[in-house]
């Protein structure tokens, strides 16, 4: 071959460079992995979670400085475990051709579309959920048969080099690779076949810009201001209970979580005595191994600048466990509630991150359906009413990433439905059978029969016959 053909995929030949052209010439050797080799694969990375159980959970816990080892169970690795059996289960009927409609006009040929890996996708992971951010989106694009290169966050490092230890004993490096140490410049600007990032707004714009110098596809999933609304028919006791937990969990970083509430006027008391009780029952104080530290110093300090803003401009914080307000050696920060909260508050104009839960009251629920349109379109929605009337009202009246009717962020573990954001909250989908899709080619292919009809020149009085014949015939298509 000629010298000057053999030309590399990037342009510098840096360490994340030179596994990106090793993982495309793997691929460009074997472009079709078989259902059996993906199966395996996907077995394998179950095996890896399961063995090292705890080294994760501990991993998780260090970059944390706390993160209880209950919620990474659960949030991470059960719900990582449940996605690659689900994959593994279907993977056969997702891999078949799909046979597909041939016009009248076409009879004799045929129309099949199938699934084909892109080739080489690039995972860009957060670190508040390090884990499950990394292996769901990875159980998508292998399912698809496709290399992944994994770039986790710098505040998970000890998971990340834990991963690419255990990975690299039981997967081969060309199939998947974790990067440890590198950055997200450097990774988002890779020719990648498909790129996935997960993280806040502001930086998915920058990750889509570096991505589009290569129109490489991206998906981006990002965070946002998820409203939650509480009406007049359901108990506020179980709603409370319901909101608070999911409010809660992994100190509040969660990108799903209910940022802010409504409530009707006269529930306002209600719910807040409820969420005064049950938090109190979760958490004995801040300081117990249950209830996870913010993520550094620089999200803490945020934090509490946020509330005492809040305070400063009028709204009334209400300490939902007995105590300090925040702990600055371990990060903790005490659950609040916030109300008489006003637009020009900072926590009203950012994803919070956070153990804080600002709540408005309404009288119509017209009134809240008006707020949460007239802002950016959040990553997700939840609603607790039980009219069925009401609950198609406002999804049909507003545009979300997700729904989740009488809980929250319970839609997140459905295999069977797609998770993606819209609009500011992301775009593009995956898990389940859409995660598959997302990282896959549908190629169509037809075949011509053997007697094609043949509209070619000189034209005359059989091509007229075949035109109008075309728009005569309604059967006809």
């Amino acid at each position: 071959m000629n010298s000057s053909l053999q030309t590399k995929s990037t342009d510098i030949q840096s360490p994340a460079g030179a596994t990106f052209d090793r993982l495309k010439a793997a691929y460009r050797r074997q472009p079709y992995i078989t259902l059996e080799e993906r199966t395996d694969t996907l077995m394998k990375i179950e095996q890896i979670l399961t063995r090292n159980e705890q080294a994760i959970c501990d991993a998780i816990c260090t970059d944390f400085g706390n993160r209880s080892f209950h919620e990474s169970r659960i949030l991470e690795i059960a719900t990582s475990i449940l996605g690659l059996r689900d994959a593994r289960k279907h993977l056969k009927k997702w891999m078949k051709t799909q046979k597909r409609h041939v016009s009248m006009i076409f009879m004799g040929g045929k129309n099949r579309v199938i699934p084909q890996a892109k080739g080489v996708i690039g995972i860009i992971a957060p670190w508040n959920y390090p884990l499950f951010l990394v292996m769901s989106p990875l159980t998508s694009a292998i399912a698809a048969g496709n290399r992944v290169m994994i770039k986790m966050a710098g505040n998970s490092q000890n998971l990340c080099s834990l991963l690419q230890k255990k990975f690299s004993e039981m997967i081969s490096e060309d199939i998947i690779t974790f990067m440890p140490g590198v950055g997200a410049s450097e990774f988002s600007t890779l020719p990648f076949n498909h790129l996935i990032f997960t993280g806040s707004p502001g930086v998915g714009k920058t990750i889509m810009q570096s991505a589009a110098k290569h129109l490489t596809p991206v998906t981006l999933e990002l965070g946002g201001k998820s409203p939650t609304i509480l009406l007049d028919d359901f108990d506020v006791k179980v709603a409370a209970n319901r909101i608070m937990a999911a409010k809660l969990m992994n100190g509040g970083q969660t990108c799903v979580a209910p940022d802010y509430l409504f409530v009707p006027e006269n529930k306002l008391k209600a719910f807040i005595d409820q969420a005064k009780s049950f938090t109190a029952n979760l958490y004995s104080d801040i300081l117990t191994k249950d209830y996870t530290a913010i993520i550094d110093s620089r999200a803490y300090a945020r934090l509490m600048d946020t509330i005492a803003d809040a305070r400063e401009k009028g709204a009334h914080v209400i300490q939902l466990i007995s105590g300090d307000a925040g702990d600055e050696n371990t990060r903790k920060i005490s659950p609040v509630i916030l109300t008489d909260v006003s637009s020009d508050m900072e926590v009203m104009q950012n994803e919070i991150f956070g153990p804080v839960l600002p709540i408005m009251t309404y009288r119509k629920i017209d009134e809240v359906i008006d707020y949460i349109n007239d802002h950016e379109r959040p990553l997700a929605l939840y609603l607790f009413t039980h009219k069925a009337q009401d609950q198609d009202h406002i999804v049909t009246h507003t545009l979300s990433g997700g729904v989740t009717v009488n809980d929250c962020a319970m839609h997140v573990a459905q295999h069977d439905i797609p998770f993606g954001g819209i609009g500011n909250s992301g775009m593009g989908q995956y898990h389940g059978y859409e995660g598959f899709m997302e990282f896959s080619k549908l190629r169509p292919v037809f075949k011509q029969s053997k007697w094609p009809v043949a509209v070619t020149p000189p034209y005359g009085k059989t091509f007229d016959w075949i035109y109008n014949s075309i728009l005569k015939f309604k059967w006809l298509k």
